[in-house]
């Protein structure tokens, strides 16, 4: 409870935190929002490959023209001031800075860039959670050598839910589940760029005039369940938590249910076991909306000891939204306000050298799923895409079987005939084991593989 104290510190010492974005899109736009107005906290550089998007980004995000008219990087050091620049690698190797903010939302981009920022000595608040399920481990592995933090980014879900569950395990509470909530139909699998249009109206009242300012791929990885996947693929990694065998079933609940929904079936709810991420959804399978429901929040579900009988009475007591039985009960946030948190997450890495979340163990894995009937020679287009969506497996299926990470799987060609709703597999696609990517991945499956996995 004292970031902003130590924040005003750094301030009156003439040491502001000192930061580099990369990525002006939606999420790096909102941090910058506030990081402006945060006392102890100076953007120095902003790359981004479009730097007049950049400036527009700024403009829109309530940023003087002034305050972005650095001309170099010792020029917004010395003046306070930031810097709009398209060299990435430049702004991470510089001295002054202290935090990079990795958010273009590329997995191999934020490999290769999140590598470069550890070996500069620098903390990596990892927005790219695409990149985070794809090799997290191992980047934070790292830079835990390395001496500095890699860490999920606070207002993401994933690092709110990761406090929950840090939150009930030191309150002496064990984990039944763990997730958020999202607006999921089973037909959403097959959604598309060009069909996403008709889902996105439905929830989001989107027009025609609109759809200029949209990335249809990049909101099309919400709807068609690629998204939860990835995210519940970094909560598991940075938790200890295990995917479910089947991946996620996005059961319908309201934010009161579920303690009464997310429990194992043996007790009547979905789950296959304790201690497992899930999603719950906003719709009924009729396509209705779930009154109440948690679409834009994070949840967890725990259990007193079995001998607490006096603890289980409290969650009663105190409103703890327990389930019929008593024996479970839940704790929601009802939104995340994505970037505009995220600066939480800078200044806890800077100023404490403390991740708010990272992973730690490779427990759960995110993987290429056939949209549709696919042949051989097709051009695969990855996260979002026409092709493929993302489904959770448990890591040591996936390693097993030799599932093709879903962060892999963008502009790669198929050589096999996949049948839709199978999971593709890395002898499914021509791959290029020189890649960054690929081999930051082999060395991270080499690195956290069970023993017979």
């Amino acid at each position: 409870m004292n970031l902003h104290r130590m924040l005003l510190e750094r301030k009156a010492a003439g040491r502001p935190v000192t930061v580099g974005v990369v990525g002006a899109g939606k999420f790096g736009t909102m941090f910058l929002a506030q990081a402006r107005t945060t006392d102890g906290m100076h953007v120095v550089a902003v790359a981004d490959l479009n730097v007049q998007r950049a400036k527009s980004q700024l403009a829109m995000a309530s940023w003087p023209a002034e305050q972005s008219a650095a001309t170099s990087l010792d020029d917004a050091l010395k003046s306070g001031k930031t810097f709009l620049t398209e060299d990435a690698e430049a702004m991470i190797k510089h001295p002054a800075i202290e935090v990079i903010v990795e958010a273009t939302g590329d997995p191999r981009t934020g490999i290769r860039l999140s590598t470069m920022a550890i070996e500069n000595g620098k903390h990596i608040v990892m927005v790219n959670v695409e990149a985070d399920a794809l090799a997290g481990p191992i980047l934070a592995r790292r830079a835990q050598r390395a001496g500095v933090v890699y860490s999920l980014a606070w207002g993401d879900q994933p690092a709110l839910v990761c406090e929950h569950v840090d939150w009930a395990r030191a309150a002496g509470f064990k984990i039944v589940a763990a997730g958020k909530g999202t607006r999921y139909h089973p037909t959403y699998h097959q959604s598309t760029p060009d069909t996403v249009w008709d889902i996105l109206s439905k929830y989001m009242h989107i027009k025609d005039e609109d759809r200029g300012s949209i990335n249809p791929k990049m909101f099309n990885s919400f709807v068609d369940g690629t998204k939860s996947g990835i995210e519940m693929t970094a909560i598991c990694n940075a938790t200890g938590l295990h995917s479910q065998t089947e991946g996620l079933s996005f059961p319908p609940a309201s934010r009161f249910e579920h303690a009464e929904i997310c429990k194992p079936r043996a007790d009547g709810g979905v789950l296959e076991k304790s201690g497992v991420t899930e999603v719950t959804s906003s719709v009924n399978r009729d396509g209705s909306d779930r009154p109440h429901n948690l679409v834009m929040g994070t949840y967890v579900v725990f259990e007193a000891a079995e001998d607490n009988d006096y603890s289980r009475r409290c969650f009663t007591e105190y409103s703890m939204l327990p389930d019929k039985s008593g024996r479970y009960a839940a704790l929601y946030r009802p939104i995340h306000m994505i970037g505009l948190e995220l600066g939480i997450s800078v200044a806890s890495a800077a100023l404490r050298r403390e991740a708010t979340g990272a992973p730690f163990c490779f427990n759960s894995d995110v993987v290429a799923t056939a949209k549709r009937d696919l042949k051989p020679g097709e051009m695969l287009d990855g996260e979002g895409g026409f092709c493929v969506w993302g489904k959770q497996t448990p890591a040591e299926a996936s390693l097993r079987e030799g599932y093709l990470p879903l962060g892999l799987s963008h502009n790669v060609k198929l050589k096999t005939a996949i049948k839709a709703g199978e999971r593709l597999k890395w002898s499914d696609v021509e791959i290029d084991e020189t890649d960054v990517a690929v081999t930051t991945r082999r060395e991270m499956e080499a690195a956290f593989a069970r023993p017979n996995a």
